[in-house]
């Protein structure tokens, strides 16, 4: 479902324009859509599917949401441990789609709904309802430390230009996150945005599980903002040996891409970057 904006009112002042009367003027906005999304997980049967998450998001690309946050939640390993994965109307009137059903595969353990370690995320927040910094530590099926990429600055300074020509969305708005996954040669290989950072990246890792591409070796990931704790888990979740970031990252960011062995990346602006971990990567 594509309601990615919306249109509103306002009232534009522009202090610079008062002399020649134009201060206060009527006029439409575009808006960037946010909208709750609760995702269903269970095995197949009538009534097994449980609430499990329940995630303020852009809509659009919202089974690559779901998939994508089941992956790097440690919930699922791979789009075999999904049977289906559909939209349903939900209970709001007329019918927004804000609920994704996803049926788990035989074999596949449900994932248990501690109320201590419940999953309603903020599009700010991704991990706003874990109890605690260790029931957040997924650690990943992936040795990222291995992985041989290996990328020059130059290629690296030239990703965020990019990463911005593609923000169809953001140009109209100016209120959306975005996330890359780029070739080591620099093509860029799928962009998700969204109004929060953790979704955007889900929806590309939602993506990769779904077209098979899992693990990410030799790719490498940028990110609109900052680089956090858990936009550095879910990189590594999805086999991402790089991660870079166009402002800061936080210290528990950089703390796991050292224990993940992934090169952390952040204020990559212009011709300047600041390389945090695993630097062997990043020539020249």
């Amino acid at each position: 479902m594509g309601r990615a904006t919306d249109r509103r009112g306002v009232l534009r002042i522009d202090l610079d324009a008062e002399a020649d009367g134009r201060a206060r003027l009527r006029r439409q906005d575009t808006l960037v859509v946010e909208e709750p999304l609760e995702i269903r997980v269970g095995a197949a049967g009538p009534g097994r599917r449980r609430p499990l998450a329940v995630t303020m998001r852009t809509p659009g690309d919202d089974l690559d949401l779901a998939i994508g946050f089941l992956l790097t939640e440690g919930l699922i390993r791979s789009a075999d441990d999904v049977r289906t994965a559909q939209l349903c109307a939900g209970a709001e009137t007329p019918n927004t789609y804000n609920v994704v059903d996803v049926v788990l595969a035989p074999g596949v353990p449900e994932p248990a709904t501690d109320p201590a370690r419940n999953f309603y995320t903020t599009s700010s927040c991704g991990v706003c309802g874990k109890a605690s910094i260790d029931s957040v530590r997924t650690r990943s099926q992936f040795a990222v430390d291995e992985d041989p990429l290996a990328v020059s600055a130059e290629l690296l300074a030239a990703l965020p230009d990019r990463l911005r020509a593609a923000q169809r969305t953001f140009d109209r708005t100016g209120g959306l996150h975005a996330a890359g996954l780029f070739t080591a040669d620099g093509e860029l290989v799928v962009l998700r945005e969204d109004v929060g950072r953790h979704n955007a990246v889900d929806k590309v890792v939602g993506w990769a599980v779904r077209e098979g591409r899992l693990p990410l070796t030799g790719h490498l990931l940028l990110v609109s903002g900052r680089a956090s704790f858990e936009l550095t888990q879910k990189a590594w979740m999805a086999g991402v040996p790089l991660l870079a970031a166009v402002s800061a990252p936080s210290t528990l960011a950089a703390d796991l891409a050292e224990e993940a062995g992934m090169t952390l990346v952040g204020f990559l602006r212009g011709g300047t970057m600041n390389v945090y971990t695993e630097a062997q990567r990043v020539l020249g």
